[in-house]
């Protein structure tokens, strides 16, 4: 019943209203470890989040963005980041920079400088099951590594209620160490692990958050196909570290394959659509996450 008022609201622009009935477990028992104050001196006047929001990317944490209220951003030295106000929770939108090595840097120092009560690794994924669509959403409940290594976050959920909510998901993400851009590479992967999506990431993020102490969801939507094939420019537009980069990997595609420009331009209407409709989501998962008294107490 929990998982179709869910989903009934959110379709009505908001997320279920007892989301956190489906992951307290997940939560429950949770420690805190808290950094020595003096080490973020610098930093002193800046207030803390209680949740922290990882993506990789400016076009996944985009609609995110567009929902803070009395929003900042800044460019730290290893993240992008967007603080505000989000379902009446002080929120950090981190941008990561694609990959497990850029997460776990960036997932370390979010952790040092905020101690975010929550921290929600998010944003695209490639699905690996037939019946994922564009723009489902799927809810970890476990992530695997590239070497099999897993990770348990303890998300439960009635799977009776779950399988009559067709655009929303519970199971295993796998983090993959490069994009998977074509169906054959996705089957492969598909053929020989047990879920339901895989992005580059999750795994990194976890980790820390389990090192640290940090109570950790994963959310995620699919932003292509099991059978979809993604355009050939996509995965060295990913590489780039700087917009004169990105423009010179789109100048190149455009005079070696002048219908990527159509290609291109459809993937980024879709990702808009994506990274909007993901925000709503989170928006509503957000404003269920319970922050501990103590912490509320510190920030107000």
């Amino acid at each position: 019943m929990m998982w179709r008022h869910l989903v009934q609201q959110w379709f009505q622009q908001s997320a279920g209203q007892k989301l956190m009935e489906a992951v307290s477990e997940a939560t429950r028992g949770a420690q805190y470890r808290f950094g020595d104050p003096e080490s973020q001196a610098s930093n002193a006047q800046r207030q803390r989040c209680q949740i922290a929001v990882l993506f990789a990317l400016g076009v996944e944490a985009g609609g995110t963005v567009d929902l803070l209220q009395n929003p900042v951003s800044m460019r730290c030295p290893r993240f992008v980041e967007h603080a505000g106000i989000l379902a009446e929770r002080r929120v950090a939108v981190i941008e990561t920079g694609v990959g497990r090595q850029a997460a776990t840097a960036a997932t370390e120092d979010v952790i040092a400088l905020h101690r975010p009560a929550w921290l929600i690794s998010t944003g695209f994924a490639g699905g690996l099951r037939p019946g994922l669509r564009h723009g489902h959403i799927v809810m970890a409940d476990e992530v695997i590594g590239p070497d099999g290594r897993r990770l348990e976050l303890g998300l439960h959920v009635d799977r009776e209620a779950l399988r009559a909510s067709p655009a929303l998901h519970a199971g295993p993400l796998v983090t993959v160490d490069r994009l998977l851009r074509t169906a054959a590479e996705k089957s492969e992967l598909a053929d020989r692990s047990p879920a339901l999506a895989c992005d580059m990431e999750t795994m990194a993020v976890a980790g820390v958050c389990q090192r640290e102490k940090t109570r950790c969801l994963a959310i995620r939507i699919i932003s292509d196909t099991l059978e979809e094939e993604l355009p050939k420019e996509v995965e060295r537009l990913l590489e780039q570290k700087s917009f004169a980069g990105r423009l010179g990997v789109a100048t190149g595609a455009l005079l070696n394959r002048p219908s990527s420009l159509k290609d291109m331009w459809r993937l980024k209407e879709e990702s808009l659509k994506a990274s909007d409709r993901l925000a709503r989501f989170l928006a509503g998962v957000i404003g269920q996450l319970e922050v501990p008294d103590e912490m509320a107490e510190k920030q107000a």
